[in-house]
């Protein structure tokens, strides 16, 4: 299949349904001390993220004319608002595992819009999403100013977004995407879609190509149910935030680097998503088990 077949399949609105639990989302409960601590965690967080954007499109238009897809500054200043972001959130942040080298793209499994925090607080990377997130409030332009990269379903785009998908992996940008589709509540890693690993064994990527799978785990914070941080299905946005924002006690985000795959290692698409899945799906339900 070609990359401009992977673009159309992968982000088709039929085969891409949300997961759903079959037990109803955790009631929200803050009381008063918990709205204190919206309050008091809520404005620096603010002040960081939109304080960091600033700063990140103040220096892009320097860094822009200069360096063209190239990024030499502004990935660190992403990196440090969101490392940061989890000491306001009082959110432990621990990894572990060697960070891939090579050129090529980063696969981990999804639980919450703050997955995308954690792994920008260890590794440089830039997040592969559809379209339709670019004109989302606040958070579109938090994308759109990282370097996302943004997948629309118009067939007609489909060569105009294999181009931009090889230049920036062959300019070194590590790509990261969520194959299961979907997030979920944490306490389970769903099956890989295949038809995304395809567009890495084009001729132009695959002897290059690298794919470095990373398990992500959230610990729930003592005394509160096990997928305190999963957000998922039709769950809103602000709610979710806002009980994040507003627990007493908080949990612990665990990033596991596993060893990268070369691509040309792998007769197929199905063999590459397969061993990747293995890999965060092992070290996920280990972590789980230790607690």
């Amino acid at each position: 299949m070609s990359v401009s077949g992977v673009f159309m399949v992968e982000h088709n609105p039929v085969s891409d349904p949300s997961w759903q639990s079959e037990d109803a989302p955790d009631p929200i409960e803050l009381g008063f001390l918990g709205w204190v601590l919206v309050i008091l965690r809520g404005l620096p967080l603010a002040l960081l993220v939109f304080g960091g954007l600033f700063v990140l499109l103040a220096i892009r238009l320097i860094e822009r004319p200069l360096y063209g897809v190239q990024r030499p500054v502004t990935p660190f200043i992403s990196q440090f608002v969101c490392r940061n972001a989890f000491r306001i959130l009082g959110i432990r942040f621990r990894t572990s595992g060697a960070l891939m080298q090579e050129r090529g793209a980063v696969v981990a499994n999804h639980t919450s819009w703050l997955d995308i925090f954690a792994l920008n607080a260890r590794k440089r990377v830039y997040f592969v999403s559809k379209a339709e997130v670019a004109k989302w409030p606040g958070i579109g332009w938090l994308a759109r100013a990282t370097g996302t990269v943004f997948i629309e379903r118009d067939r007609k785009k489909a060569r105009e977004q294999t181009r931009i998908f090889e230049e920036r992996l062959k300019a070194g940008h590590k790509l990261l995407f969520f194959p299961e589709g979907t997030s979920t509540d944490g306490q389970r890693v769903l099956p890989f879609k295949t038809t995304l690993f395809a567009a890495f064994f084009t001729e132009e990527l695959r002897e290059f190509m690298y794919v470095q799978p990373v398990s992500v785990i959230f610990h729930a914070p003592q005394g509160q149910p096990d997928r305190f941080y999963g957000w998922w299905g039709d769950m809103d946005f602000g709610p979710h935030l806002l009980k994040t924002l507003g627990a007493r006690r908080q949990g612990t985000v665990e990033l596991i680097y596993h060893a990268p795959a070369k691509v040309s290692d792998f007769e197929n698409r199905k063999a590459l998503a397969a061993h990747c899945e293995d890999a965060v799906r092992h070290a996920h339900s280990l972590a789980r088990l230790e607690k």
